[in-house]
């Protein structure tokens, strides 16, 4: 397949492909899927070889958010049955972090909902990140926290955050009909802030929101551009009491093809499999990490996810193997840039889950809800569309915010 071999060689030499190659991506045959699942493992393996890199996520703050994002589960008004509380202690966010720790994670992901974080907010999770930095000097700290103001990029930098994450989640000509509190720009804007503070950005989307294959490929062109280091992709779970309740969309080969198109466009970036890689890949999952290279571990923001113990075996099982503490994620010409403190690559060098803060489960990712492992089994094939599957979601009942150890 000649469009194969195209998306190879230019993944190879980091070009970008075209945007009728990026569509041709998405509009390949089942009886094709493998071999496009192939052609982009082979990108994946060239920068980043068998390693998967595993996250985990603390909720900072849960729900009591005045946003009005459609996809999220702690927006203004959803009524979704979700974990309700403020500020965790700083001590109570590290003993949470060191569960994914003890579990083999690399980086945690400290989220808040809300709108953006005032001066208080960063100061306290400046002393968070300190707290758990104490007990763990390697692991990298992405913060979630929604839109910065000025200077509270520097701040969390200076306190030890790593990177900063804040999704794109949709392209710009459809952002207004997801969200209307606050705009496309406004997010742009703050990845932009945290690269320019020398952090790490992590900047992703939400696919299975009713959005068009060009939309798909014009806010993943934009990530590009953007150019953020690793790009969380969600596979929206529509949660019973937001505006998306009825939009199931996607299937394990849409997921796929979704993967593959980012890897091809994105090559030499840490590309995460965030939220709903669960209830929508299922069983595909193993072949997911032949086009990404990093997952959550554990479970997500408001919702349960697999049990860490499956996830461990199943990266084991497909013949991938845990990333260690001691190993640099990034290809050295990245790594090589963001340690030279430019805080970005600039000008589409290459591309880093969703809720109110815009961390795609790398914080806002897991505003949408996951599965508990007990209901992966029933999530059988694609909902009808219009059916609210409230079979498939489980709300986060344990972990930060409540008296029950964490899964992870």
């Amino acid at each position: 397949m000649d469009l194969l071999k195209t998306l190879v060689d230019k993944g190879l030499q980091r070009e970008l492909p075209t945007r009728d190659e990026a569509l041709a991506v998405l509009a390949t045959s089942d009886d094709e899927l493998l071999d496009v699942v192939a052609a982009a493992g082979k990108v994946r393996r060239e920068w980043f070889g068998r390693r998967v890199k595993l996250n985990y996520l603390v909720n900072l703050k849960s729900g009591l958010c005045p946003e009005d994002c459609s996809y999220c589960s702690q927006r203004l008004g959803s009524d979704t049955g979700i974990l309700k509380y403020t500020w965790l202690k700083p001590e109570e966010a590290s003993q949470a972090a060191a569960a994914g720790v003890s579990g083999g994670a690399k980086r945690v992901c400290l989220v808040a909902s809300g709108r953006g974080p005032t001066d208080r907010d960063v100061e306290r999770v400046g002393r968070t990140i300190e707290a758990i930095k104490e007990q763990n000097e390697d692991i990298e700290v992405c913060a979630c926290l929604g839109l910065l103001s000025a200077g509270q990029a520097e701040r969390l930098r200076a306190a030890g955050a790593d990177a900063y994450n804040h999704n794109l989640n949709t392209s710009e000509a459809t952002y207004g009909g997801i969200t209307t509190t606050h705009t496309y720009a406004d997010r742009v804007d703050t990845v932009q802030q945290a690269q320019a503070a020398g952090m790490s950005a992590c900047s992703g989307l939400i696919a299975g929101m009713g959005e068009s294959d060009e939309d798909l490929v014009d806010v993943v062109f934009s990530l590009r551009e953007l150019d953020p280091d690793s790009v969380p992709v969600n596979f929206l779970i529509p949660f019973e009491g937001t505006p998306l309740a009825k939009e199931w969309n996607l299937t394990p080969q849409r997921c796929l093809r979704i993967l593959a198109m980012v890897r091809f466009v994105c090559p030499d970036v840490e590309v995460r499999i965030a939220g709903g890689r669960e209830v929508h890949l299922r069983t595909m999952q193993p072949l997911a990490l032949h086009l990404a290279n990093s997952i959550f571990l554990g479970d997500y923001l408001t919702s349960e996810g697999q049990e860490g113990k499956a996830d461990l075996a199943m990266i084991e099982d497909a013949g991938f193997e845990v990333e260690g503490a001691d190993t640099t994620t990034l290809p050295e010409h990245r790594a090589d840039a963001l340690a030279g403190g430019c805080g970005g690559h600039g000008g589409g060098g290459g591309c880093g889950g969703h809720g109110s803060g815009g961390c795609g489960p790398c914080g806002d990712g897991s505003a949408v809800a996951e599965p508990a492992a007990e209901t992966v089994a029933a999530a059988g094939s694609a909902a009808d569309p219009g059916e609210v599957r409230t079979d498939l979601v489980a709300v986060r009942r344990r972990g930060a915010g409540t008296d029950l150890p964490p899964n992870a």
